[in-house]
C-alpha cells in the first residue's frame, strides 16, 4: 500500500485542523504537497507544519490549480460558495477530490459538480462525515437487520447548541443566506444524509417550518452595545458575551477560528475590532434560528427532523420506531439503547477513534477516502455524488416550504432542479 499526496484548497478549521491533522497523525497514509488559502497567516502555520516550500503555498486556488497536477487527490475546504469552481478546475487538472459539504447552497451548483464527475470519470467524495462514524455504522446495521422489525418512523435532534449557533450563525461565516446557504443546508445537510441511508429510500415529500426569532434588533437589550468588549450594561448576564465565549483563557475552537495568533492580545483586538465581538443583536444575521423538517420516505416511513439553536449541549439524538422495538441514540455518548417489546433492554457502546472531531469520524471517513483513492485497496464507499445531491435536494426543498409555507411534493422538486449527468 502506497501513501496518497493531496493538495489542500483552504486552510482553515476544516482544511488545516481536520484533514490536515488526519495526515500529520498519519503520515503513512496522507501527504499534503501543496496548499491554498488567501490568509497568509493561515498558509504559514498549515505550510510550516507540513513542511510545505515557500513555492508550494498559493494565495489562490487557480494558482494551484496552473502548478499542475502535483498530488493524487485535492481537498477542496474552501468557503461553501467557492467549492464549485475550485472542484470543476481540479478534476479537470485530473485530480481525484475530497469536496467539503455542502457542495454548494444552490442545486444548479451542485449538479454542475456532479455532472462534472461524469464527465471526467474522477472519484469524488463528499464529506458527509456522520455516516463513516461507528455510532451511525452501527444503527444502520441493526435497522437493516430487523433488530426491532420494520422501520416505521425516525426522529432525530440536531442540539446546535447556544454558544455554537452564535459564533457560526449569528456573528461567524453562516450567518447569511447569500453569502453561504440556509442553516438548513451549511448545518444540516449533514443530517438529511443520515436520515437518507437509514431510511434506504428517497424522501417523497416534506414540509418544513421555522424563522430567525431571537437573534435580531428589537431583542436587544435596553442597557446592550453595539460590542460586547465596550460599556456593554448588559454583557455581566448575556449568555452570549464575547467576552465569555472567546476570553475565557481557551484558544482550542471556537476561539482559534477568529484569529491565527492565540496570544492573548490578538484575541482581545479580534473581539474589540472583529466580527465576533458584536453584539448578537447587532450583527447582520438572517439564517433561521430554529426550523423543522417533516419528511416521508418512500410510502410510509415518516421522518422528523429538528436544529434548534438553543440548546445546553451540543449534540445529535435520535430515536428510531420500529414494529417490534425502538432505538434511542445520543451521538456523543456514543451510546445506542435498544428496547424491543416486552425484552430487556439492550446498551451498545459504539467504538470511535480518540482522535479527529465528529466524535472520532473524521479519521475514519478519511481511512476510507485513502482506500478510495489507492485502488489496490478494498473499500466501501458510504457518499457517492448521487447520494449527495439526495441530502441537498431535501435541504433545498425544505427551504422552499419554509420559505413559501408550502408541502414539497420531492418528485416534482427534482424534475425541476436535477440535471441528467
Amino acid at each position: 500500500m502506497s501513501r496518497i499526496t493531496a493538495v489542500v484548497a483552504g486552510c482553515g478549521n476544516r482544511g488545516k485542523d481536520a484533514y490536515g491533522f488526519y495526515a500529520l497523525s498519519k503520515p503513512e497514509n496522507l501527504k499534503i504537497e501543496a496548499i491554498a488559502d488567501p490568509d497568509p497567516a493561515k498558509r504559514a502555520i498549515m505550510g510550516a507544519a507540513h513542511a510545505i516550500p515557500e513555492s508550494r503555498r498559493f494565495s489562490d486556488w487557480r494558482e494551484l490549480v496552473s502548478a499542475g497536477k502535483i498530488a493524487d487527490a485535492a481537498i477542496i475546504s474552501t468557503m461553501d460558495r467557492d467549492h464549485v469552481e475550485p472542484a470543476l478546475s481540479f478534476m479537470e487538472a485530473g485530480y481525484d477530490l475530497l469536496l467539503e459539504k455542502p457542495v454548494d447552497p444552490t442545486p444548479e451548483g451542485t449538479m454542475r459538480v456532479v455532472k462534472k464527475t461524469h464527465e471526467t470519470k474522477k472519484k469524488v467524495m463528499v464529506a458527509h462525515v456522520l455516516r463513516y462514524s461507528s455510532f451511525f455504522k452501527t444503527l444502520k446495521e441493526l435497522i437493516d437487520s430487523g433488530r426491532i422489525g420494520k422501520l416505521v418512523a425516525i426522529e432525530h435532534k440536531e442540539n446546535i447548541g447556544f454558544f455554537h449557533f452564535a459564533h457560526s450563525y449569528v456573528r461567524g461565516n453562516w450567518r447569511k443566506t447569500s453569502e453561504s446557504g440556509p442553516v438548513i443546508l451549511t448545518k444540516s445537510c449533514h443530517d438529511l444524509d443520515l436520515l437518507y441511508w437509514l431510511a434506504g429510500r428517497p424522501c417523497t415529500s416534506l414540509s418544513s417550518y421555522g424563522s430567525l426569532t431571537f437573534f435580531k434588533a428589537e431583542n436587544q437589550p435596553e442597557k446592550a452595545a453595539d460590542r460586547c468588549i465596550e460599556d456593554c450594561g448588559a454583557e455581566a448576564d448575556c449568555p452570549y458575551s464575547a467576552m465569555k465565549i472567546y476570553m475565557s483563557g481557551n484558544t482550542g475552537w471556537p476561539v482559534s477560528t477568529i484569529t491565527s495568533d492565540l496570544t492573548e492580545e490578538s484575541i482581545e483586538v479580534a473581539v474589540r475590532k472583529g466580527p465576533y465581538g458584536r453584539c448578537v443583536f447587532s450583527c447582520d444575521n438572517d439564517v433561521a434560528d430554529h426550523q423543522v423538517v417533516s419528511m416521508l420516505f418512500g410510502e410510509d416511513i415518516t421522518v422528523n427532523f429538528l436544529l434548534a439553536g438553543f440548546t445546553e449541549e451540543i449534540a445529535r439524538t435520535i430515536r428510531v420506531f420500529g414494529t417490534e422495538g425502538e432505538i434511542r441514540g445520543h451521538f456523543e455518548k456514543r451510546e445506542l439503547q435498544i428496547m424491543n417489546f416486552g425484552k430487556d433492554r439492550e446498551t451498545i457502546i459504539a467504538h470511535a477513534p480518540v482522535v479527529g472531531s465528529h466524535g472520532g469520524a473524521d479519521f475514519q471517513m478519511m481511512d476510507v477516502f485513502i482506500d478510495m483513492i489507492d485502488e489496490s485497496r478494498s473499500t466501501d464507499i458510504l457518499t457517492t455524488p448521487e447520494d449527495s445531491v439526495e441530502s441537498h435536494m431535501i435541504a433545498f426543498a425544505a427551504e422552499e416550504s419554509r420559505a413559501f409555507s408550502k408541502v414539497v411534493d420531492m418528485n416534482e422538486f427534482r424534475a425541476r432542479h436535477i440535471l441528467n449527468p
